[in-house]
């Protein structure tokens, strides 16, 4: 299982939550943080040019208003059926507004450095969670060709306990977003989880049929949802960590509608044709219990450095290699340490091998085409995400805990991380844990083995 993406802005009047529209607002302007990151080449980290980039925020967390006053078009969970007795209607009447990155959304960056809060209490609205993307210029998303490179960042996460994920990974989103707004007002959004709860898809309003969520007072489902192949470089906590590809078919950008769409926001989990579960690689789930967490190999205490490789060359991705850095010293991925489980990358036979010891029966990264649909997702080219939020449909068990809950921990794949199995429900999270955040930085990207000195013979 892989993340739910419910990121949420509590509304209220000027609320924080709104969307992509086809008409801008006037009432805030939008001025993108600027956040520098390195594109290499050479060997060992050495030959690094500075790229001068800046994120822009999802357009879910925008304020949306009628065009010609304040009333809200979404408050709290639900539209304004005035203003939005249809799609159509409500892409005509409503407007998206700029953002106050700092002062709304708790965001903000420092030359190569972004820092994500979880909540921040501004003047009209308390927000939860974030969902940012790596821009080009301000109206266009930087656009990753991953396949012969190599994608390597620091990131701080002490401060993520049980419950919360501090994500980075990338999606075959559009270069240009969709709409009037476009990128610059970060619409476009889809991934693996076909995701509904997006309240704009395709430029258009998904207001009509749209179910308010029963344990989530900011999220909801609509009838469309947004989909595409997903590379999830950066799941973790304190706790846990999981590199995980999801594919996808068709691998680009596509819409679903209602319980076809599968993934996290429909009844039938596996309906849709994409992967909601992925083929991943958590250390804990196979068997190394001391590895990463707080006075482990990988010391989450404090900042380290993560590496990614991915091998091959055009749209054929044949190899997912992991690397940490943490006091000068390069950590390489775990062996497994449960019987019949070999390597410590993601293979075809990596996922073949997966489904088979964790005795999956429905696997749909194989079913939808593994790591050759994933090739060919990635030479689309893909936006860089970065997120954190907290999980309001399964707590983020499947990251951190033990899942599914009904199963023996023992069973070779269930047990994830250490979390109790009772932790992560997001009420608690947010009451006890309001002051979380996650900190990315010296981001490096580059051909294989130029954004860090690889050690011989790995």
């Amino acid at each position: 299982m892989v993340s739910s993406f419910t990121l949420k802005a509590i509304t209220a009047f000027l609320s924080a939550s709104t969307v992509t529209a086809q008409l801008v607002g006037k009432e805030q302007t939008e001025t993108h943080p600027r956040m520098a990151w390195k594109r290499c080449s050479g060997k060992g980290g050495n030959s690094c040019s500075n790229v001068n980039g800046e994120v822009v925020i999802d357009a879910n967390w925008r304020w949306l208003h009628v065009k010609d006053g304040y009333t809200n078009c979404y408050d709290g969970n639900e539209w304004n059926t005035t203003a939005c007795p249809d799609n159509a209607s409500c892409t005509k009447n409503c407007a998206i507004e700029g953002a106050d990155y700092r002062a709304t959304y708790g965001i903000t960056t420092s030359s190569d450095q972004l820092t994500l809060k979880f909540i921040t209490k501004g003047q009209y609205s308390t927000n939860i969670g974030s969902r940012v993307y790596m821009m080009k210029d301000s109206s266009n998303y930087e656009m990753f060709n991953l396949i012969g490179n190599e994608f390597t960042f620091d990131v701080d996460l002490s401060q993520l306990p049980c419950g919360l994920n501090g994500a980075l990974y990338f999606v075959s989103m559009p270069q240009k977003g969709h709409g009037e707004p476009g990128a610059k007002y970060g619409t476009g959004y889809c991934d693996a989880q076909c995701a509904r709860d997006l309240k704009f898809v395709d430029g258009q309003a998904n207001a009509e049929g749209w179910e308010p969520s029963s344990n989530d007072q900011n999220a909801g489902v609509g009838k469309k949802g947004a989909c595409c192949t997903e590379m999830d470089v950066w799941e973790a906590n304190s706790i846990s960590t999981a590199l995980t590809p999801h594919s996808c078919q068709p691998e680009g950008y596509f819409v679903c509608e209602e319980t076809g769409c599968g993934g996290t926001y429909s009844l039938d989990r596996y309906a849709g044709t994409c992967d909601a579960n992925g083929c991943d690689f958590n250390p804990y789930r196979v068997g190394v219990t001391d590895f990463y967490g707080k006075g482990m190999t990988v010391d989450t205490s404090k900042k380290f450095t993560v590496v990614t490789q991915f091998l091959g060359s055009g749209t054929d991705l044949r190899e997912l290699k992991r690397f940490y850095v943490q006091n000068g010293r390069v950590i390489v991925n775990p062996e497994p340490q449960i019987p019949g489980m070999t390597g410590n990358s993601i293979t075809q036979e990596w996922c073949d091998r997966e489904q088979e010891i964790f005795q999956e029966e429905i696997y749909p990264f194989n079913k939808w085409g593994g790591m050759a649909s994933m090739g060919r997702g990635m030479g689309l080219g893909m936006v860089l995400v970065m997120s954190l939020w907290d999980d309001h449909y399964a707590n983020m068990l499947w990251l951190d805990s033990s899942y599914p809950t009904d199963q023996d921990p023992s069973k070779p794949g269930i047990a994830r991380g250490s979390c109790s199995t009772d932790s992560g429900v997001p009420a608690d999270v947010e009451s006890n844990h309001a002051d979380a955040q996650v900190i990315f930085s010296n981001i490096k990207f580059g051909p294989i083995g130029s954004t860090f000195a690889q050690p011989s013979g790995t």
